[in-house]
């Protein structure tokens, strides 16, 4: 016969965080199908729209008071959400959109019988973004840099705030600088797709979310700290694949001590990553106290694998 367990073998503190894990877990489940739903909805309203002024008469008086008499009458019974701003994105999102998306899914939306998810039916056809994500991303008139941020904003799973600040920074402009017309293609068809360590490299890195303030100078050591405090959001600035590893990293060679400001790996081109912070002006000392680094990392702390 089993004896029970012990009190102090039971840890509430765990259950709980099982419990909490997987509340959050079912709770952006539900976000996302929203989000998905209320993307594709948009959708259609705007190709019924955009169907129904085909028929009627071509001028743009007909269309703004359609669209003028739907705001008002939408509105009246679901509130707000369909003013004539917003059914006109929606006719923009399907003018844009409809040559992926493909065929309409109005049936599933109004049907409770089918099985299978509108997530399911279109999740090959449409970043998993909400609306206004898309409200942004219709405001950008080159279609290269509309489609890149798309991918990496559902492979990143940016918010909409990361997704703006991206642009405001201007990751794209950044990486196709250094690429040819045939690769800034290839980035709006697939993204930033890392394959070589030139291609972690932008130029500048723009660190504008640090918040320091005005002052006449910066130590190396102020910049670390406000870099350790918003890591998550330098991370983003970095790249895919980084994993933080060290600050002030301590070595010795040949019997004197060094420190390597940062230190990252990269998992998807599995090397590490050193940044040594400097202010003011780069020196031939500096570059080679770097290799010095770097050559120290790659004789004794990388492994084969």
């Amino acid at each position: 016969m089993q004896s029970a367990p012990e009190n102090n073998c039971l840890d509430p503190n765990a259950l709980f965080k099982e419990i909490r894990g997987l509340i959050i877990s079912a709770r952006r489940t539900v976000v996302r199908n929203i989000d998905t739903i209320q993307v594709i909805t948009n959708f259609e309203i705007g190709r019924r729209i955009v169907e129904y002024e085909q028929k009627g008469e071509k001028r743009a008086e007909y269309g703004k008071a359609l669209i003028e008499k739907l705001a008002d009458k939408l509105t009246k019974e679901f509130g707000k959400g369909f003013s004539v701003t917003n059914l006109k994105l929606m006719r923009q999102f399907y003018l844009m959109y409809a040559g992926r998306i493909g065929q309409t899914v109005s049936g599933q939306l109004l049907s409770d019988s089918k099985s299978q998810t509108l997530s399911d039916q279109t999740q090959n056809k449409l970043t998993p973004l909400s609306w206004s994500h898309y409200v942004f991303l219709m405001g950008l008139k080159d279609a290269d840099e509309r489609n890149f941020y798309e991918i990496e904003a559902g492979q990143q799973n940016w918010s909409l705030r990361e997704m703006e600040r991206q642009f405001n920074a201007g990751f794209y402009e950044r990486l196709a600088l250094s690429r040819s017309k045939g690769e800034i293609k290839k980035l709006a068809k697939e993204g930033h797709v890392v394959t070589k360590p030139q291609d972690l490299l932008k130029e500048p890195y723009v660190l504008e979310f640090l918040g320091l303030d005005e002052k006449a100078g910066y130590s190396e050591s102020d910049m670390e700290h406000a870099l350790i405090d918003k890591l998550g959001q330098f991370l983003l600035e970095l790249g895919k694949g980084f994993l933080f590893e060290a600050r002030q990293k301590r070595f010795t060679f040949d019997e004197d001590h060094f420190f390597v400001d940062l230190v990252f790996y990269n998992r998807l081109l599995k090397c590490y990553v050193l940044i040594d912070l400097k202010i003011g002006k780069l020196t031939h000392q500096d570059l080679g106290q770097m290799q010095m680094y770097v050559n120290y990392f790659d004789r004794y702390l990388k492994t084969k694998k």
